[in-house]
């Protein structure tokens, strides 16, 4: 079985399990390319991307280039000589002639059953679209934004209780198993050509999409809520305050209340009507607080009982 000299490009935690099975094949590991380090934290100390972070423990070379389109970043990737390059949530634009450099061309590794949801938010946006399903695509790479041929892909349930996090943790761990399943043959791989009338696009998400409305459904706003979990969170205007929602669950439920009115704040959930149906907030979060469940919320804060109104 011939070893192939690989470059791999990414940069979040997503990325992370697709380069530990590069790293455990029996292939060549000759780079690793990742975003330049960015300010975080409190601090805002420049922080190395979690594919960084992994590639030094690993003892991997690593290159952190701000563009791929200068002729130092093309010389750069030329010597490493590389028969293909694996690329997973990088988030810099390759260029046609970066792309002509490996022999074997470039794949990419994508949460999402690609033609749906190309772009940079794939898992959060299924959730937000109620979808049933995803799953990993695996494609060869051109100098469109996801439009590649598909090589290979594998589907995974969305559980009505998922949270991005949850979500991006099985599809890692799926992704990287299909890499694992394909590094040896991808060059004997059929490529199908993609739908392209079945695409749509996973827009980077903003925070203020964060901001429940009330008026939208319990079940809508069930799925804002488990999308922005862990990031950037969802708020809402709740006893006549902003707070953080972590966790909630739509309920069976009809009334005849306005909007945004908590109907029952109880050790099991505080309980909100909606434009369609009822919201009961399971974990929340005051400004400066931390996250707690709403028994424990009620018991730290007691006073906000005198806010209820009866139901109607």
């Amino acid at each position: 079985m011939n070893q192939k000299r690989i470059v791999f490009a990414g940069t979040p935690e997503f990325a992370v399990p697709c380069l530990q099975a590069l790293l455990h094949s029996h292939h060549l590991l000759c780079g690793v390319y990742t975003q330049p380090d960015r300010p975080a934290g409190r601090g805002r100390h420049p922080q190395a991307s979690a594919v960084k972070q992994f590639a030094q423990t690993h003892h991997l070379p690593v290159y952190q280039p701000f563009t791929l389109k200068d002729e130092t970043a093309y010389q750069t990737l030329v010597e490493l000589r590389p028969d293909l390059l694996v690329v997973v949530a990088y988030g810099l634009l390759l260029p046609q002639r970066i792309l002509d450099i490996p022999t074997l061309g470039c794949v990419n590794v994508h949460a999402s059953l690609l033609p749906r949801w190309r772009g940079a938010a794939p898992i959060q946006r299924a959730i937000l679209a109620g979808d049933s399903e995803t799953g990993i695509t695996l494609m060869r790479m051109d100098v469109g934004l996801d439009t590649g041929d598909l090589l290979a892909k594998v589907t995974c349930p969305i559980l009505p209780t998922d949270t991005s996090q949850s979500l991006h943790d099985r599809l890692a761990a799926l992704g990287a198993d299909l890499l694992a399943r394909h590094i040896d043959e991808l060059e004997h791989l059929a490529a199908t050509p993609q739908d392209h009338y079945g695409a749509c696009y996973a827009a980077k998400l903003e925070k203020n999409e964060a901001q429940l409305n009330w008026q939208d459904s319990a079940i809508q706003l069930d799925r804002q809520i488990r999308a922005f979990n862990p990031w950037p969170v969802a708020t809402a205007n709740v006893f006549g305050q902003m707070l953080r929602i972590w966790a909630a669950t739509p309920l069976a439920e009809t009334h005849q209340s306005p909007p945004g009115q908590c109907l029952r704040a109880q050790a099991e959930g505080l309980d909100i009507a909606t434009g369609e149906g009822v919201l009961r907030l399971l974990t929340v979060q005051k400004a400066g607080g931390r996250p707690l469940a709403v028994r424990d919320f009620l018991n730290a804060h007691p006073e906000l009982r005198s806010h209820l109104k009866p139901p109607t």
